[in-house]
C-alpha cells in the first residue's frame, strides 16, 4: 500500500511538471521533447499526456502531434491570476477600512461550496476575532459566502447544488434564496455566529468589468462591538462605498446604482 501511494505521488508530481513545461512553453511541445525534459520515458509520457488531455488541461493538436494549454488549464491559470490581482489591489483597501473602523478586514474567495480567506488586515483591538487566514468555510455559514452567492444567476444555487448529489450541504433552497434576494437588494450581507460565537461578519461583494463576482471584502468583529446604530450608519455604508472603489479598479461601472 505505501509503494503504490509512493507511487500514486510521483505520478501527480510528474503530471504537474508536465503540465507546467506546457503552460510556460513559448511554442507547443511534442511528447518526445517533454519526455527528454521531464525525465520519464516516451510511453509514461504519453501516458500522463493523455491523462492531462482527458482532463482538459492541455490539448493536441494532432496533426502536429504537439501539445500545447487547454481550456480548462487556461481556466486554472485565470483563476490564480485572478486571485494575486485581489490581493494586490484590495490591500489598501482593506488598510483603509481597518484605519477607519478599527476592525479586522479580510479579502475572500468562493471556492467550490466554501469561502476562503485569503488575507487580512487586523485591528489593534485588545478583543478580537481569531484570524482567519487560510481558513475555509461553507458558503451559506457566513457574510462573505451569501454576498458572493447572492450575485450568481438565481438558478446557480440548485444547479451547484445539484452537481454536488450527496456531498451537498444541508440547505433549505427556499429560505436561502429568500436571504440572497434581499442581500442582492441591499448590497451587503450582515451574519452572526457564522464564523464563531458571539462574532459578527459584515461583507459587500467586489465585482469585475463584466459585473462578474472576484470576491468579498469583510469585517469581523465580536458582536459586541457591531450594534445598531454603527453597523447602520458607519460600517455598512463605508464598506458598500469602498467595494464600489475597488470593483473601479477591476473596470465594473454601475449604471443606475
Amino acid at each position: 500500500m505505501k509503494e503504490s501511494r509512493n507511487g500514486s505521488l510521483l505520478s501527480i508530481d510528474k503530471a504537474l511538471g508536465l503540465f507546467e513545461l506546457i503552460a510556460i512553453s513559448e511554442e507547443p511541445q511534442t511528447s518526445a521533447s517533454l519526455a527528454r525534459q521531464i525525465g520519464l520515458s516516451p510511453a509514461k509520457t504519453m501516458g500522463l499526456l493523455n491523462l492531462l488531455t482527458e482532463k482538459g488541461f492541455v490539448e493536441q493538436n494532432k496533426s502536429l502531434g504537439q501539445y500545447m494549454i487547454g481550456v480548462h488549464g487556461i481556466r486554472l491559470s485565470q483563476s490564480i491570476v485572478n486571485n494575486l490581482s485581489i490581493l494586490k489591489y484590495a490591500k489598501p483597501v482593506m488598510q483603509s477600512l481597518e484605519k477607519e473602523h478599527d476592525e479586522a478586514i479580510y479579502v475572500a474567495i468562493l471556492k467550490e461550496t466554501d469561502v476562503v480567506f485569503l488575507d487580512m488586515v487586523d485591528t489593534e483591538q485588545s478583543i478580537k476575532a481569531t484570524p482567519l487566514i487560510g481558513q475555509s468555510f461553507p458558503f451559506f455559514t457566513n457574510a462573505a459566502g451569501k454576498v458572493i452567492m447572492a450575485f450568481e444567476p438565481r438558478d446557480y444555487l440548485q444547479r451547484y447544488l445539484a452537481r454536488l448529489g450527496r456531498k451537498r450541504p444541508e440547505v433549505n433552497i427556499e429560505h436561502f434564496q429568500n436571504e440572497l434576494l434581499s442581500i442582492r437588494k441591499k448590497g451587503v450581507a450582515v451574519d452572526i455566529g457564522g464564523l464563531g460565537e458571539n462574532i459578527t461578519s459584515v461583507a459587500v461583494a467586489v465585482k469585475d468589468y463584466a459585473g462578474k463576482v472576484v470576491g468579498a471584502l469583510t469585517l469581523i468583529a465580536p458582536s459586541f462591538r457591531i450594534l445598531g446604530e454603527r453597523l447602520e450608519q458607519e460600517i455598512i455604508p463605508s464598506m458598500i462605498e469602498n467595494a464600489k472603489m475597488l470593483s473601479i479598479q477591476y473596470g465594473y461601472a454601475a449604471i443606475g446604482v
